[in-house]
């Protein structure tokens, strides 16, 4: 979860260059809250694991989380800052990100409500924003549930910890720019191609799904509801969830920012109609 601070640009700064931002605004992200965000609103029970700081930040980011219906047993509370982000939107819609983890890259599984929550889910959902032994953890304890692993792989990293991951993952999420960095096997493989929508790679051979044309206005966080309405979805059918990933994340392009910009299931439904809605 971070706190993510948004400039309107006209274009995106080169090294060493300065450029002007027409707007300022401020609002909740972070690519596991926002994950956990789209997976409930696609319809999915969701539990959130995580951390934010004893700030006023990490009070909103716990709110929001609370607003969209989002169980919080597993959110701990932690005495530093809670993490945040700057994020640089031009107007194509481009983006460019820094994040400070904060209390983020201090989450551990030692809670044992943290790990009752994991104890009890269908399917679990990580992302490497947070320490790669902690992902490790989670997906083993729910590996040991018969719960399936997605490992949204992104920021890739050269962390050999990455082998134990992959050891005990079911699917991966990459985007194509990663794709080469992830040298580990795994039976499911999905990366996604922005605009032109995602393919999905296993033994039997490749599925290519389109996204729905849409004139982007910021594709801020677009790649975060991906994932999580694919993690709401995936029990239902690999096909099913890829082609409603793909929708939800052309919507999240419609809306500014991060934080708020996923679709409801209703809206997946109604872009997919009639060739997929809410019936295939």
């Amino acid at each position: 979860m971070n706190v993510d601070r948004f400039f309107t640009v006209a274009v995106l700064p080169g090294p060493g260059e300065t450029v002007l931002g027409s707007a300022v605004t401020t609002e909740p992200g972070g690519k596991g809250g926002n994950q956990a965000v789209a997976a409930a609103r696609a319809g999915a029970i969701v539990q959130f694991v995580g951390a934010v700081g004893t700030d006023p930040a990490g009070a909103e980011l716990r709110t929001h989380l609370s607003d969209n219906g989002i169980g919080l047993d597993g959110l701990q509370e932690l005495p530093v800052a809670s993490g945040s982000a700057v994020i640089l939107v031009d107007n194509r819609g481009e983006n460019m990100i820094v994040v400070a983890p904060g209390a983020n890259g201090h989450l551990t599984l030692t809670s044992a409500a943290a790990r009752a929550v994991i104890a009890d889910c269908e399917v679990l959902l990580v992302q490497l924003e947070v320490p790669i032994a902690t992902a490790v953890a989670a997906a083993r304890e729910a590996r040991s549930v018969g719960a399936t692993v997605i490992v949204n792989a992104s920021p890739v990293s050269a962390d050999p910890a990455l082998s134990d991951l992959a050891d005990v993952t079911d699917v991966v999420i990459v985007n194509e720019a990663e794709e080469p960095h992830w040298i580990w096997p795994t039976r499911h493989l999905v990366v996604t191609r922005g605009a032109r929508g995602a393919i999905y790679r296993a033994t039997g051979g490749d599925l290519e799904i389109p996204s729905p044309d849409v004139e982007a206005i910021d594709t801020t966080g677009a790649g975060d509801v991906f994932a999580g309405v694919l993690a709401a979805n995936w029990l239902a059918g690999h096909e099913r969830a890829l082609r409603r990933a793909c929708a939800a994340g052309a919507l999240a392009t419609l809306v500014p920012g991060a934080g708020d910009c996923a679709p409801t299931a209703e809206a997946i439904d109604d872009v997919l109609s009639p060739e997929v809605g809410g019936s295939t």
